[in-house]
């Protein structure tokens, strides 16, 4: 598992891209890689999508 050093990371996030630490329980973690991986996505990007369908299905934001 790989852990993000805030002293090893040098580069900016992409503009318009905030970044921040999240702490999540190892086997939660574990769950994440595994259908980042089945989806041919990082985990950084499983994270994002969860969050993004996650805010539509709560109707906080609009489908695009």
């Amino acid at each position: 598992m790989k852990i993000d050093n805030a002293e090893n990371r040098s580069e900016k996030p992409p503009k318009g891209k905030k970044s921040f630490v999240i702490r999540i329980d190892e086997s939660t973690y574990k769950l994440i890689e595994k259908w980042s991986n089945d989806e041919f996505r990082s985990v950084n990007g499983q994270i994002e999508y969860i969050l993004h369908q996650s805010l539509i299905e709560a109707g906080r934001k609009k489908k695009e």
